[in-house]
């Protein structure tokens, strides 16, 4: 049986995660605060991200139970469905998976290149969830 595993979920918008601001493509010109410094984990709208699927709550940390098989990110989007998210799981979750326009981290790596959902979580694994779709 696989151990308890403490995992980090967050849920956000891709503005102010402390992601660094995209380069302007057309002026070439980068987001930067008084001092001329690249801007980084500033945001203009605190809430509005997928964190609202979830009381408002960004950042949950989680003991996921022991269990026959180990835990991977289908397993953890079960599971955060049972657990965390409170309302419109449909603009979260769509089938097995997330919906599209959420970009998926884990330990800040795009989980593309980790296997998508196979991920095996590891203990003291961080997964973020950001919203890339706004309304305006």
């Amino acid at each position: 049986m696989a151990a308890p595993l403490s995992v980090e979920v967050e849920f956000g918008e891709s503005e102010g995660l402390g992601l660094p601001e995209r380069q302007d493509r057309m002026s070439g010109n980068r987001g930067a605060h008084a001092g001329g410094k690249e801007r980084l984990g500033t945001s203009r709208c605190p809430k509005g991200g997928a964190e609202l699927l979830f009381d408002g709550v960004k950042k949950h940390q989680v003991t996921l139970p022991g269990q026959e098989e180990p835990w991977d990110i289908r397993n953890l989007l079960v599971w955060i469905k049972k657990n965390l998210l409170k309302e419109r799981p449909e603009l979260f979750i769509q089938g097995d998976s997330v919906r599209p326009g959420i970009l998926v981290l884990i330990n800040d790596a795009d989980w593309e290149l980790l296997g998508e959902l196979d991920y095996q979580l590891q203990d003291q694994d961080s997964v973020l969830f950001i919203s890339t779709l706004h309304g305006g």
